[in-house]
């Protein structure tokens, strides 16, 4: 057992995702507490945004495999060719970031997750 005090946690994404039911799931079961930021109602700061950019690039950050992204223009898809033009579309469609994004602590020392992966997630 350890006596380290939890870290925050919190989970950003739209509530009807799968893979963001299945994360949030998964820490329910963990005994995990998490704060839930939803994109749809909650908005995304820019500067939010900037920060996963800088912490996991934005390939990770953008998902290319979602419904939203074979909605969008095919000009549009190909216009996105780095991190400005990624961002961009990001800020205009949330949808098409890869869900979840998680946050684990706070601060400088806080680590950023993207997507949800049980075996990689710290359960303790």
């Amino acid at each position: 057992m350890s006596n380290k005090t939890p870290q925050p946690i919190t989970v950003y994404g739209i509530p009807n995702c799968d893979t963001v039911k299945k994360a949030r799931t998964w820490l329910d079961q963990h005994g995990r507490p998490y704060t839930f930021h939803d994109f749809k109602k909650q908005g995304l700061p820019p500067e939010l945004l900037d920060h996963w950019i800088e912490r996991v690039g934005w390939e990770k950050l953008l998902n290319r495999k979602g419904t939203t992204w074979r909605r969008v223009d095919v000009a549009v898809q190909a216009a996105v060719t780095d991190a400005a033009s990624a961002r961009s579309l990001m800020l205009a469609q949330t949808s098409v970031i890869k869900r979840p994004v998680v946050r684990w602590g706070e601060g400088a020392n806080a680590t950023v997750t993207v997507g949800f992966d049980a075996a990689t997630w710290p359960s303790a």
